[in-house]
């Protein structure tokens, strides 16, 4: 089972830049999906980017596309959402999660992913 940590969050100005960290241990990295979540105070956890396990593929929240990046390091076992423009709403607990894939699909729904970091706080102060 591939375990994974969160790094990297914390507080930004708007407009600012933050970038994020999901180090994954105890699996071959290169044949897990990877994705990023986040959960606002009283909100569901909400999808907001996802990359395939070569990096091929990526697809995001229509409200943060042009603005966040998703990217991995298979080499390094770690994945990454820069995170530009930043917005007093994109304020969350944002989680990093994986799943096992055969082919090249992103997911998009919670329920496709098996395992979860415990999450990293960001907050965007306007």
């Amino acid at each position: 089972h591939v375990q994974l940590v969160e790094s990297g969050g914390g507080l930004g100005q708007a407009g600012n830049s933050l970038r994020l960290s999901c180090a994954a241990s105890g699996g071959t990295f290169c044949h897990y999906a990877m994705g990023w979540f986040r959960q606002a105070s009283g909100k569901e956890r909400e999808f907001v980017a996802a990359i395939s396990r070569l990096g091929g593929f990526t697809r995001y929240l229509d409200s943060v596309k042009g603005r966040f990046t998703i990217s991995r390091d298979n080499a390094k076992n770690t994945g990454y959402l820069q995170m530009n423009s930043l917005k007093s709403e994109d304020t969350a607990v944002y989680y990093c999660a994986a799943v096992w894939k055969v082919g090249g699909g992103a997911p998009t729904k919670r329920d496709e992913y098996d395992y979860w970091g415990q999450g990293t706080q960001v907050t965007v102060s306007s």
